[in-house]
Order: structure tokens, then sequence, then C-alpha cells
């Protein structure tokens, strides 16, 4: 393992253990059901992350964005979505309590959001690698852009006037579609709790530590073949117990379990055919 890889597995072991200390104090001031709660939002909030750096790896790859200038974009999409969660979470909460039918708006943007994850995964891909042309973007329509990266500038000057770079694409790029996955990601959380300390912290934990998390999966997802079955799973389950609050009525702590059980499983299904080939080999 190499020296970053070896700091990035670090911080997310940092970033982890932050969400969960910040549970145990929830659960030392805060009602005993809101533990349980939290905990599910975060677990939750985490594993549908993971659906993010599929978006990373391709928009980074298309603008051959070299690793040491990732971070820096990473670093300030994260800011700005942590603001636009905050934005879209009071929202959402207000609507909740203002418009009951908005819980089955809110489900069939879950419902679509694991169809997305399980049939649309080509369709995707192309939608970003066509955000990325640099020179035929609806970035491009907007602002002048140039197809050579200045270091870590997000602009620079050129004849004069200021021109963004590909890196200040790729920022855009992942601010834009964070705002997509946060349509689906953020109802799911509302079907775990109404409690907006609850749904932002869970939120505000699990983007922090996705930087971190993005270059320890990155070399890894290739062998998680599951994950985004997996992924697709929690939101139906997500989409069937915001529909079904009044009537199917599934405790915080079980809601943990579940999302554990099924994300355990996709790992292990994912890992467990290359090791039964690697013990033929062997033999």
């Amino acid at each position: 393992m190499t020296p970053t890889a070896e700091r990035s597995v670090l911080w997310v072991v940092w970033w982890v253990s932050l969400g969960l200390g910040v549970g145990v104090w929830i659960a030392i001031t805060q009602p005993p059901t809101a533990a349980a709660e939290y905990f599910a939002a975060y677990l939750l909030e985490l594993s549908l992350s993971v659906d993010n750096i599929f978006v990373f790896l391709i928009v980074f790859a298309e603008l051959h964005i070299p690793a040491d200038y990732q971070r820096r974009v990473l670093g300030w999409g994260i800011v700005g979505a942590l603001v636009f969660r905050a934005v879209m979470i009071a929202a959402g909460i207000a609507l909740i309590r203002r418009v009951d039918w908005v819980l089955y708006l809110f489900g069939a943007f879950i419902l679509f959001a694991a169809w997305r994850i399980l049939f649309a995964e080509e369709r995707e891909r192309r939608v970003v690698e066509g955000a990325c042309d640099v020179c035929a973007t609806w970035i491009a329509r907007i602002l002048p852009v140039s197809p050579v990266l200045r270091g870590q500038d997000f602009w620079h000057r050129e004849g004069g006037r200021l021109v963004a770079t590909p890196l200040f694409v790729a920022l855009v790029v992942i601010e834009t579609t964070d705002i997509v996955f946060a349509l689906d990601s953020i109802p799911a959380v509302f079907a775990i709790t109404r409690n907006p300390l609850i749904v932002y912290s869970s939120n505000v934990l699990a983007m922090v530590g996705l930087r971190s998390l993005y270059f320890v999966l990155s070399v890894a997802l290739q062998r998680l073949r599951y994950v985004r079955q997996g992924l697709a799973v929690v939101l139906v389950f997500s989409a069937v117990k915001l529909v079904g609050g009044d009537h199917l009525h599934i405790s915080p702590g079980l809601s943990v379990g579940i999302i554990g059980i099924v994300l355990g499983l996709t790992i292990v299904l994912s890992l467990w055919p290359r090791r039964i080939s690697s013990r033929k080999v062997s033999r």
C-alpha cells in the first residue's frame, strides 16, 4: 500500500470514528430512539455516497485530472454539497409538515433512483462523459473554458479575460450530479427520521469523509461487482418505509440491521466468486 493510500485509510478511519462518536453523543443527550435513528441514517448516507464515487471516477478520467489535483476539486465540491443539502433538508422537512402527499413524491424519487442504479449505468456514464467535454459542454456555452490545466487553479487569465480550466469543469459536473443524488438520498433519510439534527448531521458526516473514501474505494470498486444492486435494494427498502410509514412500523434499530445486512451480503457476494477462483488457481 502506498503512503497516499495509507493516509487515505487513516482519514477514513478518523471520519467514521467521528461519525460513530456523534452517534454516542446523541445517545447520551437525546431521547432513546434518536441514536438508532442517527446510526441508521448515517449508514444509509455513507452507503449511498458510494454512488457519487462512480461519477468521480468518470469525471476525473474524462478530464485527465491528476490525483494530486483531485483532492482540491473534491474538497470544494463537498463544501458546496453541504450548503445545498442543508437547503434541501430544510425545504423537505417543511414540505412534509405541510403537505402529506409529498411523501409519495419522495418515494417516487427514491424508486427512480433505484431504477437508475440498476438499469441506467451506461446512460449515466454517457451523460457525465458528455458534460466533461470541455469545449462542447453546457458550461462552455455560459463561460469561456480552456482545455488546458493550469496547476490547481480553477481560473486563469487568457488574453485579458478570466477563463475556466478543466478543474472548474470537474467541480461543476460533480456539484450538479450531487444535486441529482441528493434528490434520492435525502428523501431516503426521511424514511428513517424527520429530526433535522439527525438528518443533517448524518449527511454532513457521510459527506466530509467522502473525499478520503473515494481514494480508498476507487481501486476496489471493480471488485465490488454487486455494489449497485445492494444500493438499489437499500433504496427500495427506504421508499417502502417512507410511503408505508403509518402502516409499516419498522423501528430505527431494525432499519440499521436491514441496511447493514444488505450491504454486508453485497460485499460477501461480490468477493466470494473471486475467492473460489483464486483457490482453483492455487490448486
